[in-house]
Formats: structure tokens, sequence, C-alpha cells
């Protein structure tokens, strides 16, 4: 795991020379494959347990299905679950699959429905491609590391790093509760803006989840983001 040993607290320069190279290799491999994706493509997040036959998993099967048949690519983190379900229907609709795994003690290989894989030693590496290859995100129920992947786009929207880049949130009783608490908490304490809610679509249905996606692709002609942010901040 080099991610633990990178972690620690000191470490001798040969040792960080030694990371700092892995690092950039790591990167240079993920641009590398980035550039294989040879059309349009969205990123979907998920819970890595969510059975077959779950709605989570449904979801993200319809919706990576409706995006291959509209020619799209489907990136996901390459593991079972939801994962897994985008991979598979975007493989059902004729779309380039793509997975981008991750190296973990307790958890999967790539998924059996990927065209195009890439396995990651560091997250953050890896979490880079999921930005650069995408026009968008679609999230799907799931655990910390999807919320993670959910706040860390609305960061880069807010703060005007990526244009045009809609995130829809599919699953409306798993995602209500916590857009409430953000109305309850952050918006009502000023932590966040109207605006910043502005930039999440919430649906239950895949055809509209892609559209969302399509529509956002089709007005991005390199004019300013919609959502141009008022500070420099992502507080």
């Amino acid at each position: 795991m080099q991610d633990r040993e990178l972690l620690q607290t000191h470490h001798a320069e040969e040792q960080l020379r030694r990371h700092s190279e892995s690092i950039g290799r790591e990167f240079f491999a993920g641009f590398e494959a980035v550039e294989r994706i040879d059309r349009p493509a969205v990123s979907c997040f998920g819970s890595a347990r969510a059975p077959e036959g779950s709605q989570p998993y449904e979801l993200a099967r319809e919706t990576g299905r409706l995006f291959g048949e509209a020619g799209w690519a489907v990136v996901t983190g390459g593991g079972p679950g939801v994962m897994e379900a985008a991979n598979r229907g975007c493989r059902e609709g004729g779309g380039l699959s793509v997975g981008f795994n991750i190296e973990l003690p307790h958890e999967q290989g790539t998924n059996g429905y990927v065209d195009l894989s890439l396995t990651f030693d560091h997250f953050y590496a890896r979490k880079t491609m999921f930005v650069k290859a995408a026009e968008g995100f679609c999230v799907f129920p799931g655990g910390f590391g999807t919320a993670d992947e959910l706040f860390e786009s609305l960061t880069l929207i807010q703060t005007g790093k990526v244009l045009h880049f809609p995130v829809v949130l599919l699953g409306e009783a798993y995602w209500t509760p916590l857009l409430e608490w953000v109305r309850r908490s952050a918006l009502a304490d000023g932590m966040v803006s109207a605006d910043d809610l502005a930039l999440l679509t919430l649906t239950d249905e895949p055809r509209v989840a892609v559209e969302t996606v399509l529509d956002a692709f089709r007005a991005g002609d390199g004019r300013p983001s919609p959502h141009t942010p008022r500070k420099a901040d992502a507080q």
C-alpha cells in the first residue's frame, strides 16, 4: 500500500524523490488512459456493495445503457456494485465502458464489463482521471467514497475549476435527507448559497439524468460557466 507508506509523517529525501516520481508516473499513465477515450464520457459513482437487482444497481445499469446508446463512454471505479452496473449497462448499450480501479486490501479486482481499464495505487491520481475524462457526474447511492466524489465535484464547479459540469443525484429517497441538511444547516447558516444548491439535479429517472448531462455538453461551447464562483475559496 504505497499511500500508507507515503502518508507517514517524515521521510528521507531519497524516499520523497521516489514517492514523487512514482506519483508522477501514475498521473502520466492515467492521462494516457484518458486520451484513449475516443468520445464524450460521464463518470458514474456509487456503492460497491449494491447487489444485482437492487434499486441502485438497476438505476446505474439503465443509466449506463442509455449513455451507451447515445454513443458515450461511461467511466467508473471499475469495481462491483454500482460500478459494475454502470459498466455493464454501457456495454449493453454499445458504448465504451471504462474502469479506473484502485488497489485496496479488502476489495475487488476489475469487474467483467470494462473495455478500457487502469488500476491505480493512489486515490488522488485516480480521482483526477474521473474528472478529466468526464463531461459530468452521475452519483448513485453510496457511502463515504461516493460522498467524497460528490462534494469534490461540487467544489470544483463552485471554484470555477471545471465548466458546464452537471452533477446528477439518482435516488431521490436516498439523497433527499442530505439535501435537507444542506438547506437546513449549511444554507441557513450562510455556508453555501442558493446558487450552490442549483448545481445539483435530483431524479429517479435514468433518462432525465442522461438528458441533463447531454444538454450541458451541447451547451458547453466555451462560454463562461453559468456557475461563476463568487469567492476564491470552497468553504
